[in-house]
């Protein structure tokens, strides 16, 4: 395993205290630009690339092909971790080691395996399912079992129990997750700040806190979180929702015949996009001015 590899470099962010902030990405420009911004990490939102990509709704449309598709364009264009959502592994035990591998094999530093019943849906939406705690668990060994078998990624394990079984029975498939070997737990959607503490004193492996504003879990300010336990606060749609508001926005101006307010400059959209970083290195290659060639 490489010292310098995504997942290595995920599990040594883990390993270090403090509370990593995470807005996730759909797309690679919305993933450098969270790179740019100076986040540690940055997480492929299965609600956002259904979205952006095909303007569809999480609910388990999207296949594993379209998936790693998404997550490998997004992993080449930054150099920070990625974790990518791997829903409920796209079928049975076997897919779900498919799932790992090639999400390893895509540039992912983990990757999250669900206990929804498939088709799967947005976890703060309603009629969500779970599948038995024995498949669930069944789901995480094979997980596991791949990661072990040399694919380099790590494991994140998502519980939606809450909403379908109670507190309880989420929690007890939290520490199963953490018995079996996952790397990062996730207990979705809690409902109160007393059933996120509970969600972080149940295991002993790094947490995460899913934020999404109107969701049916407390927005948390990071301090908070921190000293609640967890690790790892993600923002799932927050660009999503930046990005529709501002597009709405620049349509409307274009629609009243005026070009659109408060946008990035041309010149900051190019510097994204690499286009100076292009021309720089394209001088290494220019031909001299005699058209001969230089050793």
């Amino acid at each position: 395993m490489s010292a310098t590899s995504p997942a290595a470099r995920l599990r040594d962010m883990l390993a270090r205290p403090g509370l990593l902030l995470m807005p996730c990405c759909f797309d690679p420009w919305s993933a450098r630009l969270i790179e740019r911004a100076g986040f540690p990490l940055t997480f492929m939102s299965g609600f956002a690339v259904a979205a952006a990509r095909h303007a569809l709704p999480d609910t388990g449309l999207l296949s594993y092909a379209e998936m790693v598709d998404a997550g490998r364009a997004i992993a080449a264009a930054v150099r920070i971790p990625v974790i990518g959502d791997g829903d409920t592994g796209y079928g049975n035990a076997l897919n779900v080691r498919r799932t790992v591998a090639g999400y390893a094999a895509a540039g992912f530093a983990a990757v999250m395996i669900e206990d929804q019943l498939a088709p799967k849906r947005c976890g703060h939406t309603e009629g969500k399912q779970v599948v038995a705690r024995e498949e669930a668990l069944l789901r995480l060994k094979a997980a596991v079992d791949e990661r072990e078998a040399g694919a380099d990624i790590l494991i994140l394990a998502r519980t939606d129990a809450r909403a379908t079984d109670g507190l309880d029975e989420a929690l007890a498939r939290a520490k199963a997750f953490e018995d079996l070997g996952a790397d990062i737990i996730f207990v979705e959607a809690p409902q109160n700040e007393a059933e996120m503490d509970a969600v972080c004193r149940a295991t002993s492996r790094p947490n995460l806190a899913n934020m999404i504003d109107g969701g049916a879990t407390p927005v948390l300010p990071p301090a908070r979180l921190e000293a609640m336990g967890f690790r790892i606060a993600a923002y799932p749609i927050a660009l999503l929702a930046a990005a529709t508001a501002a597009m709405e926005g620049a349509l409307k101006d274009l629609a009243a015949g005026r070009m659109p307010r408060d946008v990035a400059s041309f010149a900051h959209v190019r510097n994204v996009a690499g286009f100076d970083d292009y021309v720089a290195r394209e001088k290494d290659y220019a031909q001299p001015s005699d058209g001969k060639t230089r050793p």
